[in-house]
């Protein structure tokens, strides 16, 4: 079915400009700020186009996470070395495959500069870290290990750093202060001082082009109106994700169809399509985050088994890593299987994940019994169990490589919880951007006057995860999209 609304518009046919400025971003969320923030440092004079009713987006909603290292000033507090070298090895073996690997380049050498920038412009990090498994710290630490680097297998490529960053809280008790809301509010207040202006209720729906094929505005429905918004410079699209599509899910990223999570319901992907309408090229639609809801407390205390009763990746590990290898690898079957020991030294520990603590969905007295009861085949459980106690003896797991911090054997009573089906999660995926962030055609060259940044892009991540990864690569990536549409010779 094709759809007349995409089309681009030739400027030609705008008669009259509702708004006018020289760039123009496209979304609100941390891509969006971060773009109007250095643009305005360059002297254009910027406009911001939000579809809701305030700024933030899914940005100010996340727990915060900002992936970054190299040596920031916050690691070297939290006594930990890192290296350009160390980050690049571990983005390049856990976000793949297929990374982009000369934007991760530019990431970890800018990293230090970026972080440096984030605290210029207001963001505040505490100086802690947690060394707890769990998807955030439970107060307000500043650095955790944030994407499995100290995990099996990525423990063996380069020296383990932790490089989750997180903005300090207002509040650790309150949602609503949490770390994106803490990251959002400084820069918006920065953009502001800086002279951005923004509207809001502003639904983008189509580019506007000139003669020679540059864009030069956005056509966008505000309070049910059409209007035209002239970019003298360029345009910035940061819009966030396609998850809340489900056309467009179902036809590049179908596994998460119907399950999405961390995003919100604006995350249409429209700026995609109406890029795509102009010849923009995509890449990595199928690339997903995946959230396995389950406490990781619990999780790397236990074994993960797939319903053949089999373990399939370390329980120790990134929980979005095991979230991915459950709903991509195991046809989303996974039981989390643990003794009455490891279940509660489990809940004895500090965590953010405290609600999924719900009672187990079986316990038995035997493996024998926990096996019959979860429905598998006979003897699948108890060879499990077996071989890992085997080498648990020895505080080893020559198998799936899980740290011996968290290796013991699984006695009795024996416990399982049902975790067939609990996995969410975004999409990756979007605009092929360069390093400056320059939509590109599919030719491979340049949309003249055309820019993206965050989810709306297909940015650091090709296929793995790292929490962190989104609003860092929005942030980073933002900054250079404003920069570049600030540097385009400014219409008359």
């Amino acid at each position: 079915m094709t759809d007349s609304t995409l089309t681009p518009v030739s400027d030609t046919a705008i008669t009259t400009w509702g708004y006018e400025a020289d760039v123009v971003v496209v979304g609100y969320g941390i891509a969006g700020v971060a773009a109007a923030v250095e643009a305005a440092h360059a002297g254009s004079e910027v406009l911001v186009l939000e579809r809701l009713g305030g700024w933030g987006g899914a940005a100010a909603m996340s727990g915060g996470f900002i992936y970054l290292g190299g040596g920031t000033p916050l690691q070297k507090a939290c006594g930990f070395d890192d290296s350009v070298e160390n980050m690049k090895t571990f983005m390049k073996a856990a976000l793949g495959p297929g990374t982009d690997e000369e934007k991760i380049d530019a990431y970890c050498e800018g990293s230090v500069d970026h972080f440096r920038w984030l605290t210029d412009h207001g963001v505040v990090f505490d100086e802690s870290f947690w060394s707890e498994p769990g998807w955030e710290p439970p107060h307000s630490e500043g650095l955790m290990y944030s994407g499995g680097e100290n995990a099996h297998p990525f423990d063996t490529l380069t020296q383990p750093a932790p490089r989750g960053h997180l903005p300090k809280k207002a509040d650790p008790g309150s949602a609503e202060q949490a770390g994106g809301f803490m990251l959002m509010k400084p820069l918006v207040e920065a953009a502001e001082k800086l002279g951005v202006r923004a509207e809001y209720d502003m639904r983008a729906q189509r580019l506007v082009v000139d003669s020679a094929g540059r864009v030069v505005g956005v056509v966008a429905k505000q309070y049910g109106s059409d209007v035209a918004v002239r970019a003298r410079q360029g345009v910035v699209l940061a819009t966030g994700s396609f998850a809340y599509n489900d056309d467009m899910v179902r036809e590049h990223s179908p596994r998460i169809l119907g399950r999405p999570t961390a995003s919100i319901e604006t995350h249409d992907g429209r700026s995609i399509l109406m890029s795509q309408a102009l010849g923009a090229a995509t890449a990595h639609m199928d690339a997903t985050e995946v959230a396995i809801f389950s406490d990781p407390q619990l999780m790397a205390r236990g074994i993960l088994v797939n319903g053949r009763g089999q373990r399939y990746i370390n329980e120790d590990t990134y929980a979005s890593r095991i979230g991915q290898a459950t709903l991509l690898h195991q046809e989303n079957q996974a039981f989390l299987v643990l003794d009455e020991q490891a279940y509660e030294e489990a809940l004895r520990t500090i965590s953010t994940s405290a609600p999924l603590r719900t009672a187990p969905t079986w316990v038995c007295e035997t493996v024998e019994e926990l096996e019959a009861e979860m429905g598998l085949p006979a003897g699948a459980l108890e060879t499990t169990v077996g071989l890992f106690n085997r080498h648990a003896a020895d505080g080893v797991d020559p198998l799936l490589g899980k740290n011996s911090r968290w290796v013991r054997p699984i006695g009795t009573p024996i416990a399982a919880y049902d975790l067939r089906g609990r996995t969410g999660g975004f999409t990756l995926g979007g605009l092929k951007t360069d390093i400056d962030s320059a939509v590109l055609h599919v030719s491979g060259e340049p949309i003249r006057g055309l820019f993206a940044a965050g989810r709306c892009t297909s940015g650091i991540c090709a296929g793995g995860y790292a929490s962190g990864a989104s609003l860092g690569d929005g942030s980073f990536f933002g900054r250079r999209a404003g920069t570049s549409a600030a540097a385009q010779t400014r219409l008359p």
